[in-house]
């Protein structure tokens, strides 16, 4: 079964409003705008590379397949600037009626904890809510975040986080002693992260006293997670051990 609060086909929903929402942002913008947290990317990358995982996340979500397949940037290759909106928009569509056709609890290859078809429609949510953050930030705007979609970023993001080792090594140096928490005032949700000797747990929790605290809004708190907002940033309140914080955020960096 799946192990998230979200359904799938609300996640399936939420998706096809961000795939709309990247579309407006890249649409007005121009191709070779440097985006900062991808660096070196400009738009046309960050829009080419979520053309690529769209199209390789449907394929294998519509054959429900049991290995991963191999050769992303060859079987998709993205298409000229001036076709790329059009192109975006054609493989978040097919995703979309892909996965809301998908029996979200069979069984297939994911890299993360949950190994069935619904671990696609919550990752490819996150990773679309993610980039169009990523392509609003490039042109100077602020990223607006539904509460309940950054809430079950930060979920995916910590169950996730263990099974990523294979490609961010720094994830097996997250353990030792600590604890961290994650507090969103605006929604009532906490985050409690226990470092240990064989490595970390996490709960929703306030619990004992933590070692160190970060508090923010929950869309502040989702883009501090995945590495697009900084600890000093005047949103988020820092306090306790600062340098445990800093060993957490360079070595939970996806």
């Amino acid at each position: 079964m799946r192990c998230h609060g979200m359904p799938h086909l609300a996640d399936c929903d939420s998706l096809a409003v961000e795939v709309g929402l990247l579309a407006e942002v890249v649409r007005a913008a121009d191709p070779q705008t440097p985006v900062s947290t991808c660096d070196p990317w400009v738009v046309a990358d960050l829009v080419g590379h979520l053309g690529q995982i769209h199209r390789w996340a449907w394929s294998m979500v519509r054959d429900l397949s049991h290995s991963r397949l191999a050769g992303r940037e060859k079987l998709f290759p993205a298409p000229e600037s001036a076709q790329l909106t059009a192109w975006l928009v054609a493989g978040g569509e097919e995703l979309v009626a892909t996965l809301r056709a998908a029996d979200p609890d069979a069984p297939m290859w994911a890299w993360g904890a949950d190994k069935h078809a619904g671990f696609w429609s919550r990752r490819m949510l996150h990773e679309t809510t993610l980039h169009r953050a990523d392509a609003e930030l490039a042109l100077g705007a602020t990223p607006k975040i539904d509460v309940d979609v950054a809430v079950d970023g930060v979920d995916e993001f910590l169950a996730n986080l263990p099974c990523a080792s294979y490609f961010a090594p720094g994830v097996r140096r997250l353990r030792g002693a600590g604890d961290l928490l994650w507090l969103a005032p605006d929604v009532d949700v906490a985050w409690l992260v226990e470092l240990r000797p064989d490595g970390f747990t996490w709960r929703h929790e306030r619990g004992r006293e933590p070692t160190v605290t970060v508090v923010g809004g929950a869309a502040d708190l989702y883009l501090f997670t995945w590495g697009r907002v900084r600890a000093d940033d005047a949103r988020l309140t820092v306090s306790g051990d600062r340098d445990l914080l800093d060993h957490w955020v360079a070595n939970s960096a996806l």
